[in-house]
């Protein structure tokens, strides 16, 4: 639970922790219920409820192929009794669901998938639903900004330095006195020598598997390979000035992009960005 993503939502007065997982967001019930009368027993009541118990049945049915469907039944029966009693930990280990988590922890309590915290919510009190809907929508759009700031920045840098690229191919590999259109495909051949280094095929390669797609294959990069790329024009600006042939250059920066995309993926700063 503490290796996960962890942000904060106010809500009415009541900081909320919310968890990034691989089902998508958990929303604290602890959290929520913190400020409301008789808040350690909330939970516990909503659970025992019948319609709730159908209602995360549902959610696990279509969310969750692991779902142990022959528990469930037994659970469904039961709920609604007056000696009927269901926490967040017996309904995970009894029917291997994924839509609440129960841990303990710096960061336990009982979280729930969005789709369900928000049901809790309305349970609560149908203000304190929209309130958390709009401070959540608030978080993922501050967090989609963020992302796409990133990218943006990458971008640019990236073609701060294709200039840097395109002028040691000017001064290195395009003898004087040739027409534009001579020039032209040489730098051509040396972006589809980052291309194919990178993303395994040239320009021409991608447009013609995507005929529809506006732009071209680096407008399409997620931002890893933006960062790569970046470092590939620079690489390759200092290698064409040694020198070193097409070929050789080919199989180099291939080598270094398997490696950083390999580095960029395993590293934490980067996941936390997805």
């Amino acid at each position: 639970m503490s290796k996960a993503k962890r942000s904060t939502i106010e809500v009415l007065g009541t900081a909320i922790g919310i968890l990034a997982q691989p089902e998508g967001d958990y929303i604290s019930l602890t959290d929520m219920v913190r400020n409301f009368d008789g808040a350690g027993a909330l939970i516990e009541q909503w659970l025992k409820n019948k319609d709730t118990v159908l209602f995360l049945g549902v959610w696990e049915r279509i969310n969750n192929p692991g779902f142990n469907s022959l528990e469930f039944e037994g659970i469904r029966n039961e709920a609604g009794r007056n000696s009927f009693f269901l926490s967040a930990k017996k309904w995970i280990d009894l029917t291997g669901a994924k839509g609440l988590i129960a841990s303990a922890g710096r960061y336990g309590g009982t979280y729930a998938h969005k789709d369900i915290a928000f049901e809790f919510g309305s349970w609560l009190s149908p203000e304190f639903k929209l309130y958390l809907i709009k401070e959540f929508q608030r978080l993922k759009d501050d967090e989609n900004d963020r992302l796409k700031l990133d990218w943006n920045l990458q971008r640019t840098l990236a073609k701060i330095n294709y200039r840097i690229h395109t002028d040691a191919i000017k001064e290195t590999l395009i003898p004087p006195s040739i027409t534009k259109a001579q020039a032209s495909i040489v730098y051509a051949s040396e972006a589809d020598l980052l291309n194919v280094a990178l993303f395994g095929q040239t320009a021409k390669q991608w447009r013609d598997a995507h005929p529809d797609a506006e732009g071209n294959i680096r407008d399409h990069a997620p931002l890893e390979q933006l960062v790569v790329l970046t470092n590939l024009e620079s690489l390759n600006s200092v290698l064409i000035r040694q020198g070193l042939p097409q070929s050789e250059r080919l199989t180099t920066l291939n080598g270094i992009a398997i490696t950083q995309m390999k580095t960029l993926l395993a590293a934490k700063n980067v996941k936390r960005l997805k």
